[in-house]
């Protein structure tokens, strides 16, 4: 399976150094980024031979596309890989809350999106439990406070998060409403929503919380065949807003694409 890179962030370099290295089943084929210069000193940096291609020439060069980058352009993404009838997976879950008439395309079309684990846990227990009847769906997410700064919602509302003593919450509200208020930050409800009972069902409430060191994020489903409560401590990577394990969720969904055995729904 040919596998292309859309971004080269923190993220999509994790993936890029994985498949070069070798993954079975799994041949990196290209990478876009919005800086080329930067993207081609990187690779012969690394000693990687890859083509960089624009967006829209992709689906030539990749059976899959790896979405890393900024969600203000996943659609440019998204639109060319579906509407070749090609996969997409999307890290920016957030995005597309806002942008249903991607999934719309992928149905029409029979491409495929797919929204890898990333930094929660217990997804295959709330898309099983969807099966049946879900409740509700209650998500509680701390983070470093410069994790949080710059978030289009503080911005519009004045809040701060510099110098705090003790934590804040800066949010509560439904998924739909965080991933336009915190497009960088809580991908990981849009995830949770789009695999339980949608984001306006699914709540949760942001803090900064100067007191933690990685990102937090505890859950709650109450169902008719189980109630669930999880919680999840992340190491933030390189980018305060990103934790580690996003990247080996991308290693490890990408795996399971030609594993002989696959573990997990």
């Amino acid at each position: 399976m040919r596998i292309g890179i859309a971004g080269l962030g923190i993220i999509g370099r994790t993936v890029v150094r994985a498949l070069a290295d070798g993954m079975p089943g799994l041949e990196l084929a290209c990478v876009a980024a919005r800086d080329q210069g930067k993207a081609r000193a990187w690779l012969e940096q690394q000693s990687i031979p890859c083509p960089i291609v624009k967006l829209e020439a992709m689906p030539s060069h990749a059976d899959l596309v790896v979405e890393c980058a900024p969600a203000s352009v996943l659609e440019d993404i998204c639109r060319p890989m579906l509407s070749a009838r090609k996969r997409v997976m999307v890290l920016s879950a957030g995005a597309l809350l806002s942008r249903p008439e991607l999934i719309d395309l992928a149905k029409s079309k029979g491409g495929q999106i797919i929204v890898p684990t990333g930094a929660l846990i217990g997804l295959d227990a709330v898309t099983a439990a969807a099966q049946g009847t879900i409740h509700s769906v209650r998500m509680v997410t701390r983070k470093p406070p410069r994790g949080l700064a710059g978030a289009p919602y503080l911005v519009e509302h004045g809040i701060s998060v510099d110098h705090l003593a003790e934590p804040l919450r800066v949010f509560a509200g439904t998924a739909r409403e965080a991933a336009i208020g915190f497009p960088a930050n809580v991908n990981v409800v849009a995830a949770l929503a789009l695999a339980g009972i949608g984001p306006d069902r699914t709540t949760i409430e942001i803090w900064a919380d100067p007191s933690v060191q990685r990102n937090c994020h505890t859950i709650e489903v109450d169902s008719d065949s189980a109630k669930l409560s999880m919680s999840i401590e992340n190491v933030p990577s390189e980018n305060p807003r990103t934790g580690r394990i996003t990247a080996l969720s991308v290693l490890a969904a990408l795996a399971k694409m030609r594993s002989p055995l696959r573990v997990g729904t």
